[in-house]
């Protein structure tokens, strides 16, 4: 059964860091597409960033290059997503997926999703 759990959403202020972990169980990330995505209210689901099957290549939406940085450690089977320079555009619930087949992401088509976790950039 495969299991992704998100963690290290908050409230912060804008232009403040939050660094967010999916632990995955019953897949291994190294072989997987594996993505972050965010729903802020009112709006749909969209792309944050994701890290492909083969070689490890990252994408990044335009409204976060430069500001946060995707990583993935083989060895404890996790994802991290580094955001740094907040704002409050950034407000949404943060998800990882996984997708053990296709090279990338595919916003509306990943086979494994988490619970999320809720970002909120407010002063």
């Amino acid at each position: 059964q495969v299991q992704l759990v998100e963690s290290g959403g908050g409230l912060l202020q804008p232009g403040g860091s939050l660094r967010l972990s999916c632990e995955a169980s019953g897949i291994t990330l190294a072989h997987s597409a594996t993505g972050w995505f965010r729903q802020a209210p009112g709006k749909e689901r969209e792309g944050v960033s994701c890290i492909n099957n083969s070689d490890g290549a990252i994408y990044y939406a335009d409204s976060v290059k430069g500001r946060f940085t995707m990583t993935r450690d083989n060895a404890k089977n996790t994802v991290s997503l580094q955001m740094n320079s907040l704002k409050p555009e950034d407000t949404a619930v943060y998800y990882c997926a996984v997708d053990p087949v296709q090279p990338w992401c595919k916003t509306d088509d990943m086979d494994y999703w988490g619970k999320g976790t809720l970002v909120t950039v407010s002063s």
